[in-house]
């Protein structure tokens, strides 16, 4: 007996919409790329700073990551600069301030002023301009993650972190082997927050994998609308849609291959307060890989 197989009509208008959004952007992608191709666009310095904030605890926090990246829109090359929590450096009206604390200082002031001083003082320490900002907790992370299907690393020794944080305030313990692995958003923010086993510089390498693996998913078209949602639900930025349209190319057409560094105790020098970062050494990378360094 042959069973008909119908489908319903509203199933039928969701894959309708899908396919529409999904043309729609294929369309534009094409059209951004022709337009590269014809006219000198503008490339990038985004600040990407990840808040140390639980659910319902808003922005008014210390960020737990900061990466500069650029997206140069003539080489098609995505450059991340990773910058540990515990650096110093001058901030406006503060004097000299732990990197991850600037944030926190500028919400203080006002709601909303965190992002732009740290902007200002990410620009000014370092010598670039930063064009943009964006801004995501703990869970936009994990969402972000599970939206494009989790990300794949390669973890290259096992870890075992027995005082891991948890929302609660307590500790739990953390075990990843060795090798590729497909991470989901709660494991990959475990992953990229474990610092017990290592330093923050072997973290901050941990977190340039994910978004590594990011860039990789993201290269999918499938998954481009998930992560549109989750971005528009979790992620306070100044990005605006057509900034997204101009680096888009460069982003994805880079399938996750980045020119990755971060500021280890090669590029540090001591301070009164703490660790500086030496300029001296860092200045032909920013002259290299970003925009106006």
């Amino acid at each position: 007996m042959h069973i008909a197989r119908t489908t319903s009509p509203v199933r039928r208008g969701c894959l309708f919409w899908v396919a529409a959004w999904s043309i729609g952007l294929f369309a534009a992608c094409g059209l951004c790329t022709l337009v590269y191709a014809l006219l000198p666009l503008p490339s990038y310095n985004v600040l990407v700073l990840g808040l140390d904030a639980r659910p319902g605890e808003g922005s008014a926090t210390r960020t737990d990551s900061i990466i500069l990246a650029s997206v140069n829109t003539d080489t098609f090359q995505v450059s991340v600069l990773s910058v540990p929590r515990d650096l110093f450096i001058p901030v406006e009206g503060y004097g000299a301030q732990r990197v991850n604390t600037i944030q926190l200082l500028g919400e203080m002031e006002a709601p909303g002023r965190g992002a732009a001083l740290a902007q200002a003082s990410i620009a000014s320490a370092f010598g670039v301009p930063v064009d943009r900002t964006v801004l995501l907790n703990f869970e936009g992370f994990s969402a972000l993650v599970d939206a494009v299907g989790g990300v794949e690393v390669y973890v290259e020794r096992n870890l075992v972190d027995y005082n891991y944080p948890t929302a609660d305030g307590g500790v739990e313990t953390f075990e990843i082997s060795s090798g590729w692995q497909t991470l989901d958003g709660a494991t990959a923010l475990k992953y990229a927050r474990t610092r017990y086993t290592d330093d923050d510089y072997a973290r901050a390498r941990r977190q340039q994998q994910i978004v590594r693996g990011l860039l990789i998913r993201l290269a999918n078209p499938v998954n481009w609308q998930n992560a549109l949602w989750v971005w528009s639900r979790y992620v306070v930025t100044d990005v605006s849609v057509g900034d997204m349209l101009v680096m888009a190319p460069a982003v994805l057409l880079s399938r996750g291959e980045l020119n990755t560094f971060v500021i280890d105790r090669d590029y540090i020098l001591p301070g009164q307060q703490g660790a500086i970062p030496d300029t001296d050494k860092l200045a032909p990378i920013f002259r290299q890989y970003f925009r106006g360094g």
